[in-house]
């Protein structure tokens, strides 16, 4: 901290303990001052040939008052005042980085210049800010968190700006030649053992890039965004470190931001602090990390900062979606929504994210060159991240039970496009699903499992839904199905081509159905479909539990009205075809044996 003394010690001012300040003198006080609710009992003369203000105050005096005047404006108050009489009488006072803005503002507004004696107090706080306030770096910020009393009056405006070009100055400073205390310093060592650390090997840390950062962080927003502007405009920092910067700033001025939740109760001011640490962002992808820019997000929401700052991280989120996690994505709907979580802002991020994803299509046709990682330009294993990651997004928000099916759908759907080799997740999603909503209709079950590619369905994953009672009753089957043709293919080496066409026949079968459920479901059984039901039953090797499963199926009103009315046109049924027969003990005899002729067909191969 730097100190100044100016004049000598010939006097000082005293206090009666009443609001009163006099100077011990043997002369008679002439003249009043009140500033505030504080009265000066002063002098005329040494007031007058320093302060011009004071000469056209006492000139133009209320004859009524006397020699009494009221000043109610002055910048700093009393004590600010007190200093500035202290230097008229020659008194000795003291400057530091807490007392010379409000001194100086004070000294311009009682017109303190040179113009009037040379070496007046304007010009000495001047020299004083120059040699010692702007070349400490504390200082110079001790001096700005001052400024906010001060705001708007005589000289305050410039006095600020050399400040704010003082500091980003320093900050721009080859970080090997800092050798002024800072505030990261003293947290990193604050933060280790101490008891292994002395004061030479602290010294010979190096200076990180980032040293400046928290100290920043003590000013209020407009002072701060004035710094980082000038800062960015310098060019010097990189991306990375300004990116850094703003992070520290959000956590520590935005109260509960690291937990994803602001405090509403200043609602304008946290909003100012999300408006411009959004505006000051810079431009370039990955300076900053995607669960940032995530929390950011939910804090623009949370403050309503608006719809430009929220395109603005919906678009920067979009193009480094894949660096994000499940709970980042967890955006909560405002009080009194229905739904639990925002999804249609996710759907508008996994958009932003897709449009990188056509545009990467579009240059490598164009450019037919190898797929490389940079800006813009989406990997596979992009893609399969971003996948993954809302699949696991759709297992969560699946357990709000007043999520609509549509925002569900649309959303599994935005990524169907994206390859990925399991879909365990997926169905795990579905069925969390199904479990909170029984009230689906047939037609929407079916419409929400249409998502499934059963090929990508784990052994796990496939056993649990055979036994699914929730899942409708041909995704259950054509589970099955493939469920056989996966256990041929491992058995044999290879699918035999019957099992192929089987598969493929089933797929159009279920495809279909989706379609136009209600005619599946309630239309009469034709030659194909007996066909298509015999063969797929005939392709199985059932287990115990496999059997039991497929018996309720087939005991099913729907499968059951379409076997039975077509009986009559095409004569004697065998035990595969009959419900009645799939319904007793023939049923486990007659899968018996074409299990074991499989197995046998399979070894053979």
């Amino acid at each position: 901290m730097k100190f100044m003394k100016l004049g000598s010690k010939l006097d000082t001012i005293r206090s009666d303990g009443k609001n009163v300040r006099y100077v011990a003198s043997e002369l008679a006080t002439d003249i009043v001052i009140i500033v505030g609710d504080v009265k000066f009992y002063l002098h005329k003369f040494p007031l007058l040939s320093k302060s011009s203000s004071l000469q056209k105050l006492i000139a133009n005096g209320d004859e009524e008052n006397g020699d009494e005047i009221q000043i109610s404006d002055i910048p700093g108050g009393p004590v600010a005042f007190e200093i500035c009489v202290k230097f008229c009488y020659g008194i000795a006072i003291t400057l530091n980085a807490y007392n010379v803005i409000t001194a100086r503002c004070a000294a311009e507004y009682l017109g303190m210049h040179e113009t009037i004696e040379k070496g007046n107090l304007i010009y000495k706080i001047d020299a004083f800010l120059n040699s010692y306030i702007f070349r400490s770096w504390k200082d110079s910020i001790i001096v700005l968190r001052t400024t906010k009393s001060v705001l708007s009056l005589p000289g305050e405006s410039v006095l600020i700006g050399l400040c704010i070009d003082a500091i980003a100055a320093k900050v721009c400073f080859d970080v090997s030649k800092v050798d002024w205390s800072y505030t990261y310093d003293q947290r990193r060592v604050s933060e280790e053992n101490r008891d292994n650390l002395t004061s030479k090997s602290i010294g010979s840390r190096p200076v990180p890039k980032d040293w400046w950062v928290e100290d920043l962080c003590e000013l209020e927003i407009d002072l701060y965004r004035r710094i980082m502007t000038k800062i960015k405009t310098k060019g010097i920092l990189s991306h990375e470190v300004i990116g850094e910067a703003l992070k520290a700033y959000s956590y520590i001025r935005l109260p509960g931001f690291s937990e994803g939740v602001i405090d509403s109760r200043d609602v304008a001011k946290y909003r100012s602090i999300v408006d411009t640490i959004v505006w000051l962002l810079p431009a370039e992808r990955g300076t900053v990390s995607c669960s940032f820019l995530l929390k950011l997000l939910k804090a623009a929401i949370t403050v309503d900062s608006g719809e430009m700052a929220t395109k603005l991280l919906v678009r920067r989120i979009g193009q480094q979606l894949e660096e994000a996690s499940m709970n980042d994505l967890l955006i909560r709907t405002a009080e009194g929504e229905d739904v639990m979580y925002d999804v249609e802002v996710i759907q508008k991020i996994v958009q932003e994210f897709l449009m990188q994803y056509q545009n990467s299509e579009f240059e490598s046709e164009e450019n037919e060159v190898p797929e490389i990682e940079r800006p813009g330009i989406l990997t596979d294993a992009s893609k399969l991240m971003v996948a993954k990651l809302i699949d696991a997004y759709l297992d969560e928000i699946a357990k709000d039970p007043n999520l609509p099916l549509s925002k569900f759908v649309d959303l599994a759907e935005m990524v169907s496009g994206i390859s990925r080799p399991n879909h365990d997740r997926l169905y795990r999603a579905i069925d969390v699903y199904l479990k909170e909503h029984p009230g689906l209709s047939k037609s929407e079950r079916i419409r929400i499992c249409k998502l499934i590619d059963c090929n990508k369905l784990s052994v796990n994953a496939c056993m649990h839904a055979v036994q699914n009672d929730r899942l409708p009753s041909r995704v259950v089957m054509q589970v099955l199905i493939h469920d056989q043709v996966r256990s041929g293919a491992s058995l044999g080496g290879k699918a035999p081509k019957d099992q192929k066409d089987l598969k493929r026949r089933s797929h159009g079968s279920t495809k279909a159905a989706a379609t136009n459920p209600e005619e599946d479901r309630d239309g009469p059984a034709t030659s194909n479909d007996l066909t298509a039901l015999k063969g797929e039953l005939a392709a199985l090797t059932f287990g115990k539990g496999a059997i039991t499963k497929v018996k309720r199926l087939l005991r099913s009103k729907r499968i059951f009205k379409k076997v039975w009315s077509s009986k009559g046109s095409h004569g004697q049924i065998s035990c595969s075809d009959s419900s009645e027969a799939l319904g007793s003990t023939n049923m486990e005899e007659c899968t018996s044996t074409r299990s074991r002729n499989n197995r046998r067909h399979f070894v053979s191969q």
